[in-house]
């Protein structure tokens, strides 16, 4: 495919480095940073950045475990799923003076999943009022800061 340079292309949607690899998988074999967004790590589970995210500050929390549904998880990755989920709801408040949040567990493709073979725990912030008139109108979601300014943000003081 031949590519035209745009100074405004959002490279990560565009990315034609499409691989077999789960996008999970890849991002925790990768040093954490900017460009696998994990921004804290568990035994069994960790916190990344959603990479298409809903509003600032969406976090998803992810088992190590490469597997399609909650039931397959044994009790201690459960467990951290729902401790690290607790710890990004409070370090998300801080960071953002969050009001409210969505948490959301999609499991198979007709439930909405986007990653259907690896679950994943959605952590999406919410203010009063946050549905604002461009995606009201236009089906479009603007956000007021880029991904590397939301990692840039979170990415201190997880403990």
């Amino acid at each position: 495919m031949k590519h035209v340079w745009a100074p405004w292309r959002m490279v990560y949607i565009e990315d034609d480095s499409k691989s077999d690899v789960c996008v999970f998988c890849r991002a925790l074999s990768q040093p954490d940073g900017p460009g696998n967004l994990i921004l804290h790590r568990g035994k069994k589970a960790f916190i990344i950045l959603n990479r298409y995210p809903y509003t600032s500050g969406h976090v998803m929390v992810v088992p190590n475990a490469h597997e399609p549904s909650i039931e397959r998880l044994d009790d201690e990755t459960l467990v951290e799923l729902m401790q690290l989920s607790n710890l990004a709801l409070a370090h998300i408040r801080r960071a953002y003076e969050t009001q409210d949040f969505n948490l959301g567990i999609n499991i198979g493709q007709a439930a909405g999943a986007g990653i259907v073979d690896h679950v994943h725990v959605h952590i999406v912030p919410r203010w009063n009022g946050d549905t604002n008139f461009m995606s009201t109108t236009s089906d479009t979601r603007v956000l007021p800061e880029s991904l590397e300014e939301t990692y840039s943000r979170l990415s201190q003081g997880w403990g």
